[in-house]
């Protein structure tokens, strides 16, 4: 009995069809879910770990039950190397290829954190809260000392010295990463030139910042930013108290509160009606308009100003026109008041 012979065209048949298995494998492989359940779970991969130990853990938590195929890509695109370190968000359903690409493309948990200029530590701390990037034992770095020191900082706290911006910080980051990030993003701003005009106005960085937060509270307009600042300069080289009233309710009551005559006289480091002087330590975040204002103040002798209730303000230079321009505009401010309270009665 003949052997049956394999014609070329069997051979050619034979080879196409397994071409085509293998090609259709390694797609379902690839691009295929990789479950049918639909879980999405978190995926720590910590600093240090490669590609191939990032496989290992993903193996280990029961996202993937073989690593052939995450590794074969790996290698094809070269990044068996270090991963970014942080949280992946990975689906069960995902496919081999949604994973590489999380993978590859570091697509770790972030929050973005956005510090609007005057925000102070209470304001900032909701925010980490909430999103739990920091607890109340590593919200403790803000007045420890020691984490003070490292960072150089001459303040009681961080207070002052978290820059306004808008920030992407990763699930699970150590906090003091954070926090040096935030710093180092407002040393990034306040350098060269405008720290050479600080040295020239005989000044540390601490005071740049105590004097620009308290501008930052007192400005509502920016072309007044200067005036202010002026202000303020002038009081201090005539030894007088600065007499800002954002100091005097700070750590007591937040702005925005009625400040009454008894926040003036309350004795606290930072009330500035009763101290002479800086307080030790900012007492909110400026943005880069009010540091600029304590560098650049205007060439004015202005010693006294005076809200114009419209959010502008009113400058003075002697106490008798100060004086004229209080009662002027609390007497505008209470007849204001008294219409509004006399329309309301009306439509009552």
């Amino acid at each position: 009995m003949k052997k049956p012979v394999i014609g070329r065209t069997d051979v050619v048949f034979i080879v196409f069809s397994s071409a085509l298995l293998i090609c259709i494998s390694t797609y379902l492989s690839i691009f295929a879910p990789l479950s049918l359940s639909d879980t999405w779970k978190e995926i720590k991969i910590p600093e240090g770990v490669t590609y191939r130990q990032g496989i290992g853990i993903l193996r280990e938590k029961g996202i993937i039950k073989d690593n052939f195929a995450l590794l074969l890509l790996g290698r094809i695109a070269s990044i068996d190397r270090k991963l970014r370190a942080g949280y992946y968000n990975i689906n069960t359903s995902m496919s081999t290829w949604g994973i590489f690409n999380r993978l590859r493309k570091g697509m770790i948990i972030e929050y973005t954190i956005i510090i609007p200029e005057g925000a102070d530590l209470d304001d900032i701390k909701l925010k980490f809260m909430n999103t739990r990037l920091m607890d109340e034992e590593s919200w403790n770095l803000t007045v420890d000392k020691n984490f003070l020191d490292s960072l150089k900082i001459s303040a009681p706290s961080l207070e002052g010295y978290i820059y306004p911006d808008t920030y992407n910080f990763a699930k699970g980051m150590d906090p003091k990463n954070i926090f040096t990030i935030m710093v180092g993003r407002l040393r990034e701003n306040l350098n060269g030139h405008l720290m050479q005009r600080a040295e020239e106005l005989g000044m540390s960085e601490n005071e740049v910042l105590i004097l620009a937060s308290i501008i930052e509270k007192e400005a509502m307009v920016d072309d007044e930013r200067p005036s202010i600042s002026a202000v303020y300069h002038n009081r201090l080289r005539k030894n007088l108290r600065l007499q800002a009233d954002p100091t005097a309710i700070y750590g007591v009551k937040k702005m925005g509160y009625k400040i009454t005559k008894s926040d003036l006289k309350r004795r606290t480091p930072y009330n500035t009606y009763v101290i002479k002087g800086l307080p030790p330590g900012p007492i909110t975040s400026p943005g880069i308009k009010s540091i600029k204002a304590v560098l650049y103040p205007a060439d004015v002798e202005y010693m006294f100003f005076v809200s114009k209730n419209d959010g502008t303000h009113h400058f003075s230079v002697t106490p008798e026109e100060h004086l004229n321009a209080v009662m002027n505009y609390q007497q505008s401010k209470n007849n204001k008041e008294h219409n509004t309270k006399s329309e309301e009665e009306k439509i009552n």
